[in-house]
């Protein structure tokens, strides 16, 4: 399993519900879960492994060596007040950074892994990771929030890396 880059068009697919947590929805939570902690992330949806499912995983704390994952599946945010701006990076949109208006505090419901129905009460970090990630199910990369100068500029760079490893 790897993880999917822009211009990738599985990113900007809309994930769908999961209808039945079986043992293969638990192997890509896993695959998912080695996945972000190999790669230095702090959140990982399905999408950006190429699996067009509503399941996203993240830890804010994975620096800390202290693994606490959490799981959601079919994830709603259910309420969000005051904004907060954050310079967020993505796992899906490589050597790139933009400065996202995001809800401060978020109230959300999902399943977890043993399709319990929780409740998160998010702010900070922990908001602003969530929605990046319920963004991802939405087919929303960090490229659509920011101005159509930086996004052109990031599109082109990746144009240009593109041709030139085809041209070797």
């Amino acid at each position: 399993m790897d993880i999917y880059t822009y211009p990738d068009p599985v990113l900007k697919e809309i994930a769908e519900p999961v209808e039945d947590i079986d043992s293969e929805i638990k192997d890509i939570i896993d695959s998912m879960e080695n996945l972000m902690y190999n790669n230095a992330g702090i959140g990982l949806a399905a999408n950006q492994v190429g699996i067009p499912k509503r399941i996203i995983v993240f830890d804010i704390n994975y620096k800390e060596k202290a693994k606490d994952l959490t799981v959601l599946i079919n994830p709603t945010i259910v309420s969000g007040e005051d904004k907060i701006i954050y310079e967020e990076g993505c796992l899906s949109v490589p050597d790139f950074q933009g400065k996202i208006n995001r809800k401060k505090y978020i109230k959300v419901q999902g399943l977890n892994r043993d399709g319990d129905l929780i409740d998160i009460d998010a702010e900070d970090l922990t908001a602003i990771c969530i929605q990046h990630e319920i963004d991802h199910l939405n087919g929303v990369l960090i490229l659509d929030h920011v101005s159509s100068l930086k996004r052109n500029i990031y599109r082109k760079k990746i144009e240009k890396l593109v041709k030139r490893n085809k041209n070797g």
